[in-house]
C-alpha cells in the first residue's frame, strides 16, 4: 500500500511505503527498490516492521514510478494495492504510482466594484389573481428498477482499488457487465485516467470477470494461478 501527500513547503511528495508483515513474516530484511533509486539493493529504501506492517517514507518529485519489493536480496514481492503494473522487461511485473504535478495557486484578484443597487419598482395597485388550478389526479411515480448490486471487482487480479473506482465510474460495478464490456472500453478507461493507469493491461479482465459472474470460483482461481498482475 502506499500513501502520499504533498509537502507544500518543499515542492514535493511524501510517500509512505507499507507492505503486511503477513506476506513475508518477522525479522527480514526488507527494501524499496525503484527507479527512483536505480533497482539498488545497497541504495534501496529500507524499511522498518512495526504494528503488522513493514514501512518506509521516502520523499519524491512529480514524476512517474516503478518499484517493487526485495526481501533478504532474492526474494521479489509486488504491492497487491499499486495503483498499476507494467512489464518489467524480465518476465515479471513492476508496480506504478504516479506523483501530479502541483500547480502555483493564482493571485487572487482584487473584487469588482457593486454597482448601485437599484430601486425596486412601484407594485402594481391589483395583483393578479392566480388562475384556479385544475383538478387533476396524481399520476402514480413510477417505481425505480433495482439497481444491481455491484460486485468486488477486486477479485479480478490486475484491478486495485484506484481502477475498480474508475470502472464503477464508467458504469462498470459487476462481473457480469465487466465479462461483456468491450477491450476498446476498458482501454478508453484507463487511456482517460491519465499516465498512471495506461500501463494496465486489462488482457484476462473479460475472461476472470466471466467465471467469476458465474460463481465458477475453483476454475477463477486456477487461471489466476497462472497470471502474473492479471497478465498471462
Amino acid at each position: 500500500m502506499i500513501k502520499k501527500s504533498y509537502v507544500k513547503t518543499k515542492k514535493q511528495y511524501k510517500v509512505t511505503f507499507e507492505l503486511p508483515t503477513e506476506m513475508v513474516g518477522k525479522g527480514r530484511d526488507v527494501r524499496v527498490l525503484a527507479n527512483f533509486n536505480n533497482w539498488s539493493w545497497d541504495g534501496g529504501l529500507a524499511m522498518t516492521n512495526g504494528k503488522g506492517t513493514y514501512k518506509a517514507t521516502a520523499e519524491l518529485p512529480a514524476g512517474h514510478y516503478q518499484f517493487r519489493y526485495l526481501i533478504d536480496g532474492w526474494d521479489w514481492k509486488n504491492d497487491e494495492d499499486a495503483e498499476a503494473y507494467t512489464d518489467s522487461g524480465y518476465g515479471t511485473l513492476n508496480c506504478c504510482f504516479a506523483l501530479d504535478a502541483v500547480a502555483a495557486p493564482e493571485k487572487k484578484q482584487a473584487p469588482a466594484k457593486k454597482a448601485a443597487a437599484k430601486k425596486p419598482a412601484a407594485k402594481k395597485a391589483a395583483a393578479k389573481k392566480p388562475a384556479a388550478k385544475k383538478a387533476t389526479a396524481k399520476k402514480a411515480a413510477p417505481k425505480k428498477a433495482a439497481a444491481k448490486k455491484a460486485d468486488d471487482l477486486k477479485k479480478i487480479e490486475g484491478i486495485g482499488p484506484k481502477i475498480a473506482g474508475l470502472l464503477n465510474e464508467a458504469g462498470i460495478s459487476t462481473f457480469a457487465q465487466l465479462a461483456k464490456a468491450s477491450p476498446k472500453k476498458l482501454a478508453d478507461v484507463l487511456q482517460a485516467a491519465g499516465a498512471r493507469f495506461r500501463l494496465a493491461k486489462p488482457d484476462t479482465w473479460q475472461e476472470q470477470a466471466k467465471l467469476a459472474a458465474a460463481g465458477k470460483d475453483a476454475e477463477l482461481k486456477k487461471l489466476q494461478d497462472e497470471l502474473k498482475g492479471g497478465v498471462r
